[in-house]
């Protein structure tokens, strides 16, 4: 199997070397926006690298994983289907609805199968919530809590680029809810705050923010975020059930301190940032791509559920702007 990697920059290398790991993987191909980026990933793992992302179409490969810039991501999806090629792409599919539905619209019947990077559907923890929900252990649903709390802000020029809070950094969350509930979301409501850098507010960007999601059948979804949790990377699902209730992320690595006398949990060292927290789901993720390219699985993530938080997170920047509850319904195209 001859897989082509696009983009090397920081998730993009990491991919590098997970995907040079996978023993199905036989040769592995980068390319990059900058040539000699590609050049030195390759070199350091010992592969092959080509002049331009557009140049993998004439490597012989066999699968396409997209890690470049989001406004590559549309047209190298397109040209992955084009090409026949089985294709995975880091999120967002474009950097608004309409380029995600157009992109929806050329992918729809093609029998290629492209799966979208949302990695926490192959975490353990949200793998074991996930199933909990579906076998009814516990109980009906009455209130998830979810959070993405970041360390420390990205650069402002990433953030200039990354559509905002909801979009780039909570669509995870949503993405996560609908998942594990397996229940869509019907309305939202929610706010922002500017405490950090002021880069943020320039850009019309918050640093914290909080949403109320209501699915469709009551369960009340509790979303928190934030670029500046000190302590370090913190993510975390809790469900709340009529029987039983349970929680992803509460591990000895959880980065908060107890208030209470004599309790030393959690004791571990918290995690710096998203790819040690997610190490074993981006090596589960690409393993799985590896069997949609040898066709022996589908995408599990597609472009209409990556449509379908990009929604969400289109809803709460509505929510947010208007200071109202916005229906969902409300930004379908």
């Amino acid at each position: 199997m001859r897989i082509g990697l696009a983009g090397v920059g920081r998730i993009g290398a990491f991919h590098a070397a997970t995907l040079n790991a996978i023993t199905e993987i036989d040769s592995l191909v980068l390319a990059d926006a900058v040539p000699t980026r590609a050049r030195d990933v390759a070199h350091a793992l010992g592969v092959e690298s080509v002049e331009s992302p557009e140049a993998l179409f004439g490597a012989g490969i066999d699968g396409l994983v997209i890690a470049a810039a989001t406004d590559a991501h549309a047209p190298l999806i397109l040209a992955g289907v084009d090409a026949g090629l089985p294709t995975f792409c880091e999120k967002p599919v474009a950097h608004d609805v309409d380029g995600t539905i157009a992109v929806l619209d050329k992918v729809s019947g093609v029998d290629i199968p492209v799966h979208i990077g949302f990695q926490r559907r192959y975490d353990a923890g949200y793998l074991t919530a996930r199933a909990a929900v579906a076998s009814g252990e516990l109980g009906w649903v009455h209130t998830m809590r979810s959070g993405t709390l970041d360390p420390a802000p990205p650069s402002p020029e990433y953030i200039a680029s990354s559509g905002g809070f909801f979009r780039d950094c909570s669509v995870h969350d949503f993405d996560s809810v609908r998942w594990v509930s397996g229940t869509e979301v019907r309305e939202v409501y929610a706010v922002g705050a500017n405490r950090g850098e002021e880069f943020f507010k320039e850009v019309g960007d918050i640093d914290t923010a909080a949403a109320v999601l209501t699915l469709g059948d009551g369960t009340i979804a509790l979303v928190s975020g934030t670029r500046y949790n000190a302590r370090g990377y913190d993510v975390r699902l809790e469900v709340l059930g009529s029987l039983d209730s349970l929680s992803v992320g509460l591990d000895e690595r959880l980065p908060l301190r107890s208030a209470e006398p004599d309790v030393t949990f959690p004791n571990g060292t918290p995690y710096p940032a998203f790819m040690e927290r997610f190490r074993a789901a981006y090596v589960a993720e690409l393993t799985a791509f590896t069997d949609m390219v040898a066709g022996r699985a589908s995408a599990t993530c597609t472009v209409a559920d990556a449509l379908e938080a990009f929604y969400i997170a289109e809803a709460c920047e509505l929510s947010r702007i208007e200071h109202r509850p916005v229906l969902v319904d409300e930004v379908r195209r």
